[in-house]
């Protein structure tokens, strides 16, 4: 897939569709398939068809499809459609494939829901929920760093949907901001599964060539391919030190060789005792190996030190020997979240965590900043778009 995903970056609502830039395969399609509506159906409007979405704007556009803002006949209720044009000669992307026959079966509350497909003999629609925002344009929003407790809220969702998913033995292979959409209540849930694959047992090998490189493992920088749920930690790790740090921490590097040396320079180099298997694994080289010690995370990204237990959490997410790696189910109960009601951990997978009395976004403090700036400091502040 490469490095970067999309020339342009998905855009509100855009439930992270414009991020293919993946090849294809030859496919017959999708079968269409009905999701049951989030409210209820107006008689005589049925799924399935074109004619039961009304397209109100683009949103953005990848190499294999386009993102419309769109609105649902049916229940009336904001949508991203997402077209995929059929090509005769190439056919289907086996990414849009692998998408809506995963997220069919997948129903949770942290998980981007598919209301709908749509086949012509020009095109596939995916009907998702329409979002307003991602976590990439949420951070920009607000540089220097997110809110401590909003920063919690987020990553406890984040973790939640990866929970869910790899209970069901599904590795999302590429965890970013851009892939992490926000509702304007301040939900976020997972999307893009294009590059999901369903982990089979026994253990097969996959790709090394998935995750964005700047969210990338050592272990797959160097052509691991017996990978499992550790692959999307290490992706989730990032984007929490991002969130606190207000930049990503493995940035600005052209090549996976570059991006193991900014990893070595704040992990330190592992070696067979700390990594078992490490001289094993296919892009290993010995001069790769130089002597560089381990820092503490927070000597390097210090607004770790500010927020209580925030570098520990990190350090058991972003540890290089992947089977060491704290596991999604284990880090929501880390102490990191123990300011959160513990009523949060009972919320069915369907409901949002937002449903807790007084479990809400808080205002960012450049939202606080503007709004006392004009003199009107509210609630409403805690709005970010």
């Amino acid at each position: 897939m490469g490095d970067v995903l999309c020339a342009s970056a998905p855009g509100p609502g855009c439930c992270g569709c414009c991020s293919e830039g993946r090849g294809s395969q030859r496919n017959p399609g999708l079968q269409h398939v009905e999701a049951a509506p989030a409210v209820e159906q107006r008689p005589g409007i049925p799924f399935g068809a074109a004619t039961s979405y009304v397209y109100l704007e683009k949103l953005c556009e990848g190499s294999y499809a386009t993102v419309y803002k769109g609105i649902s006949r049916i229940n009336r209720q904001l949508v991203a459609l997402k077209v995929f044009s059929l090509e005769v000669e190439e056919g289907l992307p086996f990414t849009a494939i692998r998408e809506g026959s995963l997220l069919r079966c997948l129903k949770h509350a942290n998980i981007v829901l598919l209301h709908d497909i749509i086949q012509t003999k020009e095109t596939l629609t995916f009907v998702f929920e329409y979002m307003h925002t991602d976590l990439a344009q949420y951070m920009a929003q607000h540089p220097g760093g997110l809110q401590s407790h909003n920063v919690m809220l987020f990553m406890f969702q984040l973790l939640r949907g990866l929970a869910y998913i790899h209970r069901q033995h599904i590795l999302h292979r590429d965890l970013k901001p851009q892939n992490l959409l926000i509702s304007c209540l301040g939900e976020l849930k997972l999307a893009d599964f294009g590059l999901a694959r369903a982990k089979s047992i026994p253990s097969q090998t996959y790709s090394s060539e998935v995750v964005t490189l700047w969210y990338r493992p050592p272990d797959v920088l160097l052509g691991a391919t017996e990978y499992s749920s550790d692959l999307d930690i290490w992706s989730a790790g990032c984007v929490f030190v991002e969130m606190v740090q207000g930049q990503p921490i493995f940035a600005g590097t052209s090549g996976a060789l570059e991006q193991l040396e900014k990893i070595w320079a704040v992990l330190g180099v592992p070696n067979e005792d700390t990594w078992p298997g490490l001289s094993k694994l296919p892009n290993y080289k010995p001069e790769l190996v130089v002597s560089r010690r381990p820092q503490r995370l927070r000597m390097i990204y210090d607004r770790l030190s500010r927020v209580p237990a925030a570098e520990d959490l990190a350090s058991r997410m972003l540890t290089a020997f992947p089977r060491g790696r704290i596991s999604a189910q284990d880090a929501l109960v880390h102490p990191f979240f123990s300011p959160l009601p513990p009523q949060l951990h009972q919320v069915p997978a369907g409901q949002s965590v937002l449903t807790v009395p007084a479990v809400r976004l808080q205002p960012e403090i450049c939202d606080l900043f503007a709004s006392y700036q004009k003199g009107h400091l509210s609630r409403s502040s805690s709005k970010f778009w």
